[in-house]
């Protein structure tokens, strides 16, 4: 499995593009896109705790003198982005909308500051998985800042076609991570000290180091049917 949720190879990042992950958290998107290629990459997060994290992150990956471009981290909202309109190549909003509950806003901000043909990247957990965790316990989606919707894949591309961006592709992601989030809500109360739900995350923290074959292997198999998040395309015209 990988890190990341978003395939950048769909996004075709050059040198000197501009790349903005709106609601960045921990920086996982921004610090993979900004040592794949020479980029200006902007993470953009209210929670100042988690952009701390992210900066820390940062360093952690050395990176030679010839290096071009940069990865900045800074504090704002998807409602009103502190940007021009027509500032960057590419947008990614990963894991984030289903936690707002005006998230047609951040859209439009998308559109605002995306420029006429630039990529956009959305991804958002998938309605079954999703589902099964809402049924199997309350508090997983009612702590502070926990989602506050399951979206429909189909509803939520119609909304953003509506705006004007044209649908590319779309994929599905980290189907092993679904029994993990299962368990941990299955076993909510007790999730951190829990047998099944500790051994299940050394299993994923494992395939995360050292990404043996057969795990790669069941989870590009399982995604189409299990992926635990939905990832869509869209081009701005």
């Amino acid at each position: 499995m990988s890190l990341e949720t978003i395939d950048f190879n769909r996004l075709n990042i050059r040198p000197g593009d501009r790349l903005l992950d709106l609601g960045c958290g921990e920086g996982r998107h921004s610090i993979s896109a900004y040592l794949l290629a020479d980029a200006e990459i902007v993470g953009l997060d209210l929670g100042l705790k988690d952009l701390k994290t992210a900066k820390e992150r940062l360093m952690d990956f050395p990176t030679p003198p010839s290096k071009g471009g940069y990865c900045a981290f800074i504090q704002g909202s998807g409602h009103e982005l502190p940007f021009p309109d027509n500032a960057f190549d590419h947008v990614i909003c990963s894991e984030v909308l289903e936690h707002i509950p005006d998230y047609p806003s951040f859209l439009r901000e998308i559109n605002r500051v995306l420029k006429p043909g630039g990529l956009f990247a959305v991804s958002v957990p998938r309605y079954f998985p999703e589902w099964v965790c809402w049924q199997l316990s309350d508090a997983y989606h009612q702590v502070e800042g926990g989602h506050v919707r399951i979206f429909q894949a189909s509803h939520l591309r119609q909304r953003i076609q509506s705006i004007g961006f044209k649908f590319l592709s779309r994929h599905w992601a980290h189907s092993l991570h679904v029994p993990y989030w299962w368990l941990k809500c299955l076993f909510w109360n007790r999730s951190e000290e829990h047998f099944l739900v500790t051994q299940y995350h050394r299993l994923l923290v494992w395939d995360l180091m050292q990404r043996p074959w057969l795990t790669q292997f069941l989870d590009r198999l399982l995604n189409p049917f299990l992926g635990k998040s939905v990832v869509m395309y869209f081009r701005q015209p």
